[in-house]
């Protein structure tokens, strides 16, 4: 493996409130162990994220929804205490595409990729998306912005059912209202409300057709352009298991070859002239067999240390030797090693630790690093604990409402529309 320079140190940015987010502690043993010195600065006090061996300080991040001269602020205070310039790598879509404006702001005290005009924003903005896979000559899904309720239950009528719902700019999502970036929706009804909801989502709703898939259809490519644009680190997976199904985070994920795909991808960031980290989705069609793309995440994904090869080198890991100018390591390719994240799929994780592979990774356990997996495992018992107890006192309130209303004709156990979308959920 390549030595990074251990000179630079690496300070990595996280604005979205969130901590059992596995990928930032990937990205803190990644470039701990091969010697860098880790600044956080993400609201990670208590998380079990805090308790890594390979972290060395944490700093207080901006404020959700904070604008770019304190985003700025914040990281010249970080700046200030560190003896040199650090390689700056964002870890959320807030971050990257702050990073992107303030550039110019930013490259006296960091190290960080140019990326062109407004690209991380474009790519980032779902509504933008559609455009930049029709510049690019790569499939994706049929996707409509509806201007009133009314045309968004007409849309769904027109895609069919079931249709994905998303929020163009998922990074302004208020938290605690029960909004998600995707959702899968089984009416236009279900579409309608949805829409009325715009205002406090923060960014326009999009309307996207359903691409058909058999198991196995989700698959990920992560990698890094650099200052020359040739992509190097990561690699082509498949997404076995997701929460929520299948539409959200990988929770069980194996490297699996596809020259095709990788191919797309690199088509995709070539015309887009992108540099920098990035995580894109896509979804194979069952009836066509076309891969279309579904996300374009202009930062790492959470699962990237999927793509940890057999030189060591992951994307982070290319990201600093790219920016304080060594060679990245010709890449030594792992096919069919695994990922997991144990508090979303504990009998898989189970399976991994019980079946001797050394290309196996879970998401929070680390031999060499067993504080923060203990963590998280007493935190997230005491999550899934008040879950169930907030879950249980919602139950007895509505009961006790029915009770007071008088007696209440019951409908089906499940509803038309909820089957179809169960069904085609499990068919994902």
């Amino acid at each position: 493996m390549q030595p990074l320079d251990t000179r630079i140190p690496a300070v990595l940015l996280r604005i979205d409130r969130n901590p059992f987010h596995h990928g930032t502690l990937g990205a803190v043993r990644s470039l701990g162990r091969a010697g860098i010195e880790v600044h956080l600065v993400a609201d990670d006090f208590g998380s079990p994220v805090q308790r890594s061996r390979y972290l060395h300080r944490m700093h207080a991040p901006p404020a959700p929804g904070a604008s770019l001269a304190e985003v700025a602020a914040v990281l010249r205070r970080v700046a200030h205490r560190l003896t040199g310039p650090a390689v700056l790598i964002p870890l959320d879509d807030a971050g990257a595409l702050a990073v992107g404006t303030l550039y110019d702001q930013l490259t006296d005290r960091f190290l960080v990729p140019r990326v062109p005009g407004d690209v991380a924003e474009r790519v980032a903005d779902k509504a933008a998306l559609a455009r930049v896979c029709a510049q690019a000559g790569v499939a994706h899904p049929t996707t409509l912005a509806p201007e009133s309720a009314a045309e968004a239950a007409d849309a769904v009528h027109r895609l069919g059912t079931p249709a994905v719902a998303k929020w163009s700019r998922p990074w302004l999502l208020p938290r605690g209202t029960g909004l998600r970036s995707t959702t899968v929706l089984g009416s236009p009804h279900e579409a309608a409300a949805l829409f009325e909801r715009r205002t406090e989502a923060g960014s326009r709703l999009l309307l996207q057709a359903f691409v058909p898939g058999t198991r196995d259809a989700d698959w990920f490519v992560h990698g890094c352009a650099g200052r020359d644009g040739v992509v190097r680190g990561g690699g082509t997976g498949r997404k076995h298991l997701s929460w929520p199904r299948s539409a959200g985070l990988t929770v069980s994920g194996d490297w699996t070859a596809n020259p095709a795909l990788w191919s797309a991808a690199a088509q995709v960031v070539s015309a887009l002239e992108y540099r920098g980290i990035f995580d894109l989705d896509f979804r194979r069609d069952a009836t066509t067999g076309d891969f279309h793309l579904i996300d374009f995440n202009p930062r790492p994904g959470a699962q990237f240390r999927l793509f940890a090869d057999g030189t060591g080198t992951d994307v982070v890991r290319a990201l600093h030797l790219d920016l304080t100018h060594r060679p990245v390591p010709d890449p030594q390719p792992l096919p069919g090693r695994t990922f997991v994240v144990e508090n979303y799929a504990p009998l898989a994780a189970l399976r991994s630790l019980t079946v001797s592979s050394p290309y196996g990774e879970l998401a929070w356990h680390a031999a060499d690093d067993p504080a923060p997996g203990a963590a998280m495992r007493l935190m997230w018992r005491r999550h899934v604990v008040r879950r169930l107890r907030d879950g249980m006192g919602h139950r007895s309130r509505r009961a006790l409402t029915s009770l007071s209303a008088g007696p209440v004709e019951h409908p089906p156990a499940v509803l038309p529309a909820q089957a179809n979308r169960e069904r085609a959920v499990t068919d994902a």
